[in-house]
């Protein structure tokens, strides 16, 4: 596929002036090498590098599975499918990761896509049931492929590779330089592509570090003042464990602050609702385990806070990359009480942080968010839901915010001060001749805000 015709359109679309050297370097690297190892920072462009990498490979005219992208978790899946549509190219993309219906997935599958995007332990399960025809496969990318290694997905790793008989190009990402490949990826005259900047260079990614220091053990109040400092920017707030987030999270809710949480715990559906409502402004503050230090690729994060200290450097790492993404401006700050200490990996001499002893709590967001009882395989997309709630509730162009629709339901962004009105004015109204039930999406934590 001639990649050169579709860049500018490209751009136009992701507002960007140009692409970045990386990125350039790995769609003139897969030319010429056919085992590429790209490393750069998170937030650099990867995802898009890759892509576009892989498409100047793919035959347009053959509509067989060519391509396989192999990914350590759902949200990452999500994620490349994401940018991969916000590309607009016409190739039938298929996901397949755990937490989504199989029989969803084999539906899909039974019209070939040219790109496969999947977690290894779903593609594999589709192998093995035949569901996934793999001789025409020519390019895999193993994105985050530390992280895949990391998690213990050697097996069904081992398994898919082994059934790829016809691989042109493999293309391996990272954000963190790897250790030793395993046989099993048969690499064997591989080309780095090595983008990861640290020190003083890494300040071309406008990324501050700080230190916010906590006069009590439990640093709930501390956090809370922050997050009355950060006045409604939107926040990130890191907790080594499960329990610890949803403690956290309803903590502060109950203090005033409207918050989301996430981890690997939940149902996927609350998953999606809990990181929609803070994507589009409903809440501005998500409290979080590792899984979201990669996969999340959210435009505006304003500040990430380690409310735990990250247990080692890659997670330090990809948890400060979900801000100052692509140059955007971002801060981390590391929550310390009086017991803790500065992990040893992270170098250099870090600033404190020096915020009033008290701040006002933020003013409510303005937005809300509706659950929509029906999705994409109801052939529902973004334009049918602007039309519905224009057309039947007399909504403007500015008071409908983010629009996000999944298979089986959708959830959309609405002025707060509109809500009552829009659920009185839809009640009973049909979305494309089908019943439909809308309602508020509910929060996982309650409280003042």
């Amino acid at each position: 596929m001639d990649i050169q015709p579709i860049v500018p359109k490209i751009l136009e679309k992701f507002n960007f002036k140009e692409l970045n050297a990386m990125q350039w370097a790995a769609i003139e690297a897969v030319k010429k090498h056919p085992e590429l190892i790209l490393l750069s920072n998170t937030g650099s462009g990867k995802t898009i590098a890759f892509l576009l990498a892989m498409l100047s490979q793919i035959d347009e005219n053959n509509s067989n599975t060519q391509a396989l992208i192999m990914v350590p978790s759902r949200e990452l899946v999500l994620q490349i499918d994401e940018v991969f549509r916000k590309m607009g190219l016409p190739l039938k993309v298929t996901l397949c990761y755990g937490g989504h219906k199989r029989e969803i997935e084999e539906q899909n599958l039974l019209q070939a896509p040219v790109i496969l995007i999947g977690t290894a332990g779903r593609l594999a399960d589709h192998i093995r049931r035949k569901n996934i025809q793999t001789n025409a496969i020519k390019i895999l990318v193993l994105d985050e492929f530390d992280k895949s290694m990391e998690l213990g997905f050697h097996e069904e790793m081992e398994f898919i590779i082994s059934h790829l008989p016809y691989l042109e190009n493999k293309i391996l990402t990272s954000a963190t330089a790897a250790t030793t490949l395993p046989d099993f990826f048969k690499i064997n005259n591989s080309h780095e592509l090595n983008f990861i900047v640290d020190g003083e260079e890494a300040s071309n990614f406008a990324l501050e570090l700080f230190t916010l220091f906590s006069p009590e053990k439990d640093k709930i109040n501390t956090l809370f003042n922050f997050l009355c400092y950060a006045n409604n920017r939107p926040c990130i707030v890191f907790c080594n464990h499960r329990d610890a987030v949803e403690r956290v999270a309803q903590l502060i809710a109950e203090k005033g602050i409207r918050t989301t949480f996430y981890h690997g715990g939940m149902e996927q559906r609350e998953r999606e609702s809990e990181l929609c409502m803070f994507k589009n402004g409903t809440s501005n503050v998500l409290i979080t385990t590792d899984l979201a230090s990669r996969g999340l690729d959210i435009a505006g994060i304003r500040y990430i806070l380690h409310y735990h200290p990250p247990l080692n450097a890659e997670a330090f790492t990809h948890r400060n990359g979900r801000t100052a993404r692509m140059n955007d401006f971002g801060t981390a700050l590391l929550l310390i009480s009086e017991d803790e200490k500065i992990p040893d990996f992270i170098e250099g001499d870090i600033q404190e942080m020096d915020i009033p002893a008290i701040n006002a709590i933020p003013l409510k967001t303005q937005w809300n968010t509706l659950h929509i009882s029906l999705g994409k395989k109801d052939k529902v997309n973004k334009i049918d839901i602007v039309g519905f709630l224009s057309q039947i509730a007399g909504l403007k162009k500015d008071d409908i915010g983010l629009i996000e629709v999944k298979d089986y339901y959708a959830f959309v962004a609405v002025r707060k001060n509109k809500i009552n009105e829009t659920l009185r004015l839809i009640k009973d109204h049909k979305l494309k001749g089908k019943k439909v039930k809308i309602d508020v999406a509910m929060a996982m934590v309650s409280g003042k805000g």
